[in-house]
């Protein structure tokens, strides 16, 4: 009886507790929400609305025979005609604005406004006292005082840029124009056309092109377009292409969403794996006779030294058009071979090959000296990209030209008569990002070595004909655009445009934070950019959200110069959120050791390692940076990343958005995965080399909150990527999102803010633990104040 009371007594305790705590409960207030007032402040830092408060500081320089060029010029009050003299240092209008905008109105009977001149060039008579330019389809010609202004005839049709396009089924808008502006080539019917720019007349260039066996089309598989993909000759009387066999390439197939019969898509896009690929057997068409030249040697892989398609800059002619020097790459990008054609027979010799452990590639390009038969050829050789000189008739290695830490990125310049090379490179200017560029001189003997832009910053340069003036644009992500004029030797000589960033400014915008933190190695250090709420406090505690890209072509940051906004990053951040990019191991720009850090390993390794150091390290540092609250979100190899992450780190992820990855490179374009993970190997057991690699072999492991987004016409990254991985964890039990778009592409396109909206409100739901504003509606930008 007694425990019978004492067990009547506990039930009512506890009845009582629950009633107590359920009240309790009922009388707390609802969870905090973000407000539609929030995302709108967020808002307020994406392009659209930074981008027009940042004014000038851009020289586009066009040069003149003497040595003096004009640019745009940009101020708050419009935009202005520049005309620059290096040598005497002067800058002064091209004409008075004021003037021709008044006598241009009264020829052409229209309104003219001078501080909004409707055209983009102009061009200077050789006497300097006369400036033409197209206006409403007509050329005009107007003399600097602006006392008068005349129409001297309709404008010439404008011309694609000259020597290279891309092919197709046969789109005439597609055309390469030739040097002269004369002749353009096209694509009809899988067959190579020539027209007379000025007739329209059009006469075949080749007949025996047939269904994917067409002559220079431009098809990748994961890219392709409408344009003929010819590189012209300089003399304008011969194109060099190629006919691109993909008869019996697999197709990849893509639905159209539609009422009543869905219609299906299909095109060639190879795989990693597979038996048959693209092959270009290369040929030499004569535009005046409609001779066609075939190479003596097998077709080449569709491959070229930097990048994932075909590239006419792996070609390069002679003066005279006799012949063409080119690279074949091999199908696992291992190796490169140069080699020389003679255009008119066809005879194709070898004059050197290179061969690398993983991956070749040549970021700063290559150059043919015709008149000293010579080739500056990058290579990666010794660990950095360096430049080389090689002999053109033997193939034999005549010197080193550039040497030391830091890649060289691009030949700038190349001066035959004085042997002098000017060349971009970054990570040589100590106590700098490494991701710098700057510009560099030196002798083809590897002499003289001189760096002609030291001042901190990421340097865009444009050199002159002479080599004696560089039009110098620097700045940071800190530091808006100065742009000045130096010397041969380096010296700043004069200013001529500082970007101006006060309205930037009083809207409240902050820039990024530079980070450095180090590897998985303890060792190495990694650079970064971090975001943080304009309204910052230290005393509080932010998530902090990794916007990845892992590489290996590209990294996570992106472009070093100053930019009033990064995609949605500091919008995200000002929602209560640290943002942070970090350019782990594995991504270009800086050795080919760091490069080539998870070759073979592109799932297991992804550079995910780093990310996660280096967010810790982050936290350590800063208290304000809550590391329990961590996420990652990325598009496309962002995506493929971010999704690992949350499969391959569970416990330190907690959020992931995965948009438009390539999760499974058997799933993927040929080129890339086979550049970066190495051919496909299958094993005894069935599986094969990338099956490891492969998202869905690892998300079963998933705890977090996953968001999975696609678009279902992606024909880059076919959406069946995300259907493997949302396959798997269905399989494997696990709870996740899915946003799918019925007729978008791999960007997302009209789609794209339904789809930063629906990234805000995961965030904020799952990492600050509050509801989102119900269906927030992004407005656009309103017109920015005229001063």
């Amino acid at each position: 009886m007694a425990a019978a009371r004492l067990r009547y007594s506990i039930l009512i305790t506890v009845v009582l507790a629950f009633a107590a705590g359920a009240a309790l409960l009922a009388q707390a207030p609802p969870p905090a929400a973000m407000t539609a007032a929030d995302y709108a402040r967020a808002e307020k830092f994406l392009a659209a609305t930074v981008n027009p408060l940042v004014v000038g500081g851009t020289v586009n320089a066009s040069w003149l025979p003497d040595e003096r060029f004009w640019y745009r010029s940009t101020s708050a009050e419009g935009v202005t005609f520049v005309v620059v003299s290096p040598a005497s240092k002067t800058r002064m209008p091209a004409f008075d604005h004021a003037k021709l905008a008044a006598a241009l109105a009264k020829a052409a009977g229209a309104t003219v406004s001078a501080t909004a001149l409707p055209f983009q060039t102009i061009q200077l008579s050789p006497d300097g006292k006369s400036v033409s330019f197209t206006y409403s389809g007509k050329r005009w010609a107007c003399d600097v005082l602006g006392a008068a202004c005349a129409s001297t005839g309709d404008a010439p049709a404008e011309a694609p840029a000259g020597g290279r396009g891309g092919g197709g089924r046969g789109a005439a808008g597609n055309a390469a124009t030739s040097p002269d502006g004369k002749r353009a080539v096209l694509i009809k019917d899988w067959n190579l056309l020539v027209r007379d720019v000025v007739t329209k007349l059009e006469t075949a260039l080749t007949k025996d092109g047939e269904k994917d066996f067409g002559y220079a089309t431009d098809n990748a598989g994961w890219a392709s377009s409408e344009r003929a993909i010819v590189l012209w000759s300089p003399d304008s009387k011969k194109v060099a292409t190629y006919q691109q066999d993909e008869r019996k390439v697999g197709d990849m197939y893509l639905v159209e969403t539609k009422a009543g019969h869905p219609v299906l898509k299909s095109w060639k896009y190879p795989l990693p794996g597979d038996e048959n690929v693209a092959m270009m057997h290369r040929v030499i068409i004569d535009v005046e006779t409609g001779t066609t030249v075939r190479f003596q040697m097998p077709p080449d892989f569709h491959r070229a030294m930097l990048g994932d398609n075909f590239s006419v800059s792996d070609m390069q002619w002679s003066p005279d058009g006799a012949q063409l020097a080119f690279v074949s790459t091999s199908r696992d990008h291992k190796q490169a071979v140069v080699r020389v054609a003679d255009t008119a027979t066809g005879v194709v010799r070898t004059v050197f090959e290179e061969t690398e452990k993983t991956h070749f590639e040549s970021r700063a390009g290559w150059r043919v000296l015709w008149a000293s038969n010579e080739i500056i050829w990058s290579s990666q050789r010794d660990n950095w990209s360096h430049l080389y000189l090689y002999d053109l008739k033997t193939g034999a290695l005549k010197n080193q030209i550039t040497t030391g830490e830091g890649p060289v990125t691009q030949i700038a310049k190349v001066d035959d008569k004085s042997r002098t090379i000017w060349f971009t490179a970054m990570g040589r200017e100590k106590g700098q990002d490494p991701y710098f560029r700057h510009l560099y001189r030196i002798g083809l003997d590897g002499k003289g070595y001189a760096s002609l832009t030291p001042d901190d910053g990421d340097h865009d340069t444009q050199v002159s004909a002479s080599g004696k003036f560089i039009v110098d644009t620097y700045s940071t992500c800190e530091k808006p655009p100065v742009v000045a004029i130096r010397n041969g030797d380096g010296k700043v000589t004069m200013v001529l445009e500082q970007a101006d960033i006060s309205r930037l400014l009083a809207s409240g915008w902050k820039p990024p934070m530079p980070i450095v933190v180090k590897a998985r190695d303890g060792k190495t250090d990694l650079y970064g950019m971090l975001f943080r709420p304009t309204n910052f406090d230290p005393s509080k505690k932010y998530p902090i959200i990794n916007q990845a890209y892992p590489g290996p072509q590209s990294g996570s940051v992106g472009g070093r110069t100053f930019a009033a906004a990064r995609g949605d990053k500091q919008a995200l951040a000002e929602l209560g959120f640290v943002v942070v990019s970090i350019d782990g191991m594995g991504t270009p720009g800086r050795s080919k050791a760091f490069h080539d850090a998870y070759y073979g390993a592109m799932g297991r390794d992804n550079t995910l390692p780093d990310q996660v150091a280096g967010m810790k390290e982050l936290a350590q540092k800063y208290p304000w940076i809550d590391v329990d609250r961590a996420a990652m979100w990325g598009h496309s190899g962002g995506g493929f990343i971010a999704a690992d992450a949350m499969f391959r780190y569970p416990d330190f992820f907690k959020v992931g958005i995965s948009e438009s990855g390539n999760h499974d490179q058997r799933a993927y374009e040929d080129d890339w995965g086979e550049r970066y993970q190495g051919l496909l190997v299958k094993g005894a057991d069935g599986k094969d080399s990338y099956d490891v690699e492969a998202n869905q072999s690892v998300a079963k492991n998933l705890k977090g909150k996953l968001l999975l987004a696609h678009g279902l016409m992606d024909n880059n990254v076919p959406p069946y990527n995300t259907l493997l991985v949302v396959d798997a964890l269905v399989k494997a039990n696990k709870d996740f999102d899915l946003v799918l778009f019925p007729y978008q592409a791999h960007g997302f396109g009209t789609d794209g803010n339904y789809m930063m909206r629906r990234r805000w409100d995961y965030f904020v739901r799952w990492l600050l633990n509050v509801e989102p504003p119900k269906d927030f509606a992004f407005q656009p930008p309103a017109a920015p104040a005229v001063r």
